[in-house]
């Protein structure tokens, strides 16, 4: 397993004790988020949605790679690795 850090955007903040950042020990994206949902209810279905896709307006990077460039969820992670869960904003 993969020790990682995860940077929290303050919407999901909320769900996750006001954490800013949270650590993980995953070998993927999706199980790294996984864990954290595990341990705080509510955070995964703000991030992905139920076909297990992230959700439109949510941008996950690891280090300053986009994963939606790369293997998407299944983006395989290496020790060190941050990934950084953005809030897309909208308007005009």
């Amino acid at each position: 397993m993969s020790k990682i850090t995860v940077r929290i955007p303050m919407p999901l903040r909320p769900f996750v004790d006001d954490a800013t950042v949270m650590d993980a020990d995953a070998e993927t994206v999706s199980a790294a988020l996984e864990q954290i949902g595990d341990r705080h209810p509510g955070f995964l279905q703000r991030v992905i949605v139920n076909d297990g896709k992230l959700r439109p307006y949510v941008n996950v990077f690891v280090g300053v790679d986009d994963v939606r460039s790369q293997r998407g969820l299944e983006t395989r992670l290496h020790d060190g690795d941050v990934i950084s869960i953005i809030a897309a904003v909208a308007g005009g």
